[in-house]
């Protein structure tokens, strides 16, 4: 069983490759005409939003404490999943 330490460990090293690839996906946007542009900033708002969602899910985690690692582990992993959805649907 994977203790609160190393999962939450593992999910700030897998934000940071999502937020750097977000940040390549709106330098790429930049270049897209208006149409398309606007179709990716909403996908992009949308992803933005499930990032900080899973951002705040970690934080109450990580402020809550090992002790209360189960009542907080199905929601982080739940807006983990839409965060993980999103940048799938972002990349199609």
């Amino acid at each position: 069983m994977e203790t609160m330490e190393a999962h939450v460990g593992k999910m700030e090293s897998q934000l940071k490759q999502l937020g750097a690839k977000l940040d390549a996906i709106v330098a790429k946007a930049e270049g897209f005409g208006a149409e398309a542009k606007a179709e990716h900033g909403r996908r992009i708002d949308d992803l933005k939003a499930k990032q900080k969602v899973a951002r705040a899910k970690l934080d109450e985690l990580k402020a809550a404490g090992s002790e209360k690692w189960e009542t907080f582990k199905t929601g982080v992993e739940t807006s983990w999943t839409e965060l993980e959805a999103a940048f799938k649907k972002l990349a199609n």
